[in-house]
């Protein structure tokens, strides 16, 4: 990458500060007056039609979307882009049927681990909480990663500088005003977020012309579309299980499954966020292959980017850093609160602490700690699709066992928690390491000419695939 950047760092760094800004103090000043614990975990349970919805929308596109759907397109074509937008609009479907079983069953409840706690004894009780706070963890370095990536590319900013000011002011808003606060942002985000994909749908295709489409595609990498192409096959169902196992443990979602009013409203809701998502993700990734199809030589993760840039203008880098911190702290802000309120909730159950103890207050410590965490993570740039991979790899390894003893009354806590470990180690075995070209087992245990040539070239697929079905596997294999 060039160092001759769009703005200046005084220019985008304004931005960033107001932008910031403007999101902490609408936050505040509207929960102001909606204090209490109902209001911080649940939003008093009266959250309505389009509130609900631009919610659930903004809190899954985050600025992943930004990098993840055009750099997974560049080696996995169609294919990756139809697994990544239905894998991220999935679990709004899905829940329409466990929103439904859960708020029946647990009418007072906010979280599924609470479910979980009824469900199985305290041992895999303490694991899925505990591996859904760190999931969420990872979730939240990769979005600030995201956002000071952006600003980095844009102007130059140093990524600890963003990183710092967006987890500084949205955290001053989100430990205030919890859900509540958490929400009506959302709903602004998502008004914003919708208008400036709208604007630049129309500068990509005014720039590009004829390059953004099929056949352009087709002429100049036909692979990506090609029904033979085996890396579309298998990267369409890695992101597709991947993602949607991810979003199933999202504490969010669950949130707003409890906050909404009524079951009809939250059907609605997820209905119409399930539609919204699907066509922006795939967008997101169709700039990607349009990109790659340009010039072979760009960052694929930067694909969005290298096309909405083109002629360079300030207007436009404007527009991208607006755009990116809409999508950060719409998610951010949903992470922070999911995180403090499975503590405050679970608290008790799992840590031994006084009667005395303030959950609430300890739940904010825990937050800022993993807070200064994830900003130290951000400020040294990873890969960002490679830690949402990560954070996957985790969730698929519990969501089948999770989910099937929703109606497999049957299944004993052992068999739960066996299942969910040799998931984890059969995951994490065949993980690629982050070149993608060897794993644990293939190329470091064992010589990759042990394994076909299959194996060697589909380990991300693989290590999702073994994840989610061997838990069910050993689940079957206990009842024989």
């Amino acid at each position: 990458m060039n160092n001759i950047y769009f703005i200046s760092q005084s220019t985008s760094l304004t931005l960033v500060i107001v932008i910031s800004f403007i999101f902490a103090f609408l936050g505040i000043y509207h929960s102001k007056k909606n204090q209490g614990l109902n209001n911080y975990l649940t939003a008093n349970r009266n959250i309505g039609l389009f509130s609900l919805t631009t919610s659930l929308t903004a809190s899954a596109l985050g600025a992943w979307i930004l990098f993840g759907p055009a750099s997974a397109a560049t080696w996995g074509g169609i294919g990756a882009i139809i697994g990544y937008s239905l894998g991220t609009a999935f679990p709004m479907f899905f829940l329409i049927y466990l929103g439904k079983k859960i708020r029946k069953e647990f009418p007072k409840g906010s979280s599924l681990i609470e479910f979980m706690r009824k469900k199985f004894g305290k041992s895999l009780f303490k694991l899925i909480l505990l591996m859904t706070i760190f999931y969420m963890f990872i979730f939240l370095c990769a979005e600030v990663t995201a956002v000071a990536v952006l600003i980095n590319y844009i102007s130059g900013t140093e990524l600890w500088i963003t990183a710092l000011i967006v987890l500084l002011f949205t955290l001053v808003y989100t430990l205030y005003g919890g859900l509540r606060a958490s929400i009506f942002t959302d709903n602004i985000q998502m008004i914003v977020i919708g208008i400036l994909l709208f604007i630049s749908f129309y500068y990509v295709n005014s720039f590009t012309g004829s390059q953004f489409s099929f056949d352009f595609i087709n002429k100049k990498n036909p692979q990506l579309l090609s029904g033979s192409y085996v890396p579309s096959y298998t990267a369409g169902l890695t992101f597709f299980i991947a993602v949607a196992a991810t979003n199933l443990f999202h504490q969010g979602n669950w949130q707003r499954v409890y906050a909404a009013k009524n079951f009809k409203t939250l059907k609605q809701s997820l209905i119409i966020s399930f539609f919204i998502i699907i066509p922006i993700v795939f967008y997101m990734g169709f700039s990607g292959m349009v990109a790659f199809s340009i010039d072979p030589n760009i960052r694929p993760d930067l694909g969005f980017f290298s096309l909405l840039l083109k002629e360079q203008t300030v207007f436009l880098s404007l527009f991208i850093i607006t755009l990116g911190l809409a999508l950060t702290i719409s998610t951010v802000d949903t992470l922070i609160n999911a995180i403090s309120s499975l503590i405050v909730v679970d608290g008790k159950a799992t840590f031994n602490f006084k009667k005395k103890t303030n959950y609430l207050v300890f739940s904010k410590y825990i937050i800022i700690f993993l807070s200064v965490v994830s900003f130290i993570i951000a400020s040294k740039g990873f890969d960002i699709l490679y830690l949402f991979l990560l954070a996957d790899l985790f969730c698929c390894a519990f969501v089948v066992t999770v989910f099937y003893s929703f109606y497999n009354k049957s299944i004993s806590e052992k068999t739960a928690y066996t299942s969910i470990i040799i998931g984890l180690i059969g995951g994490f075995l065949m993980f690629p390491t982050p070149d993608f070209s060897k794993s644990l087992l293939v190329g470091i245990l064992l010589p990759q000419e042990t394994f076909t040539s299959f194996v060697s070239q589909s380990l991300l697929f693989l290590s999702f695939v073994v994840a989610t079905f061997l838990p069910f596997i050993v689940i079957k294999a206990k009842k024989l």
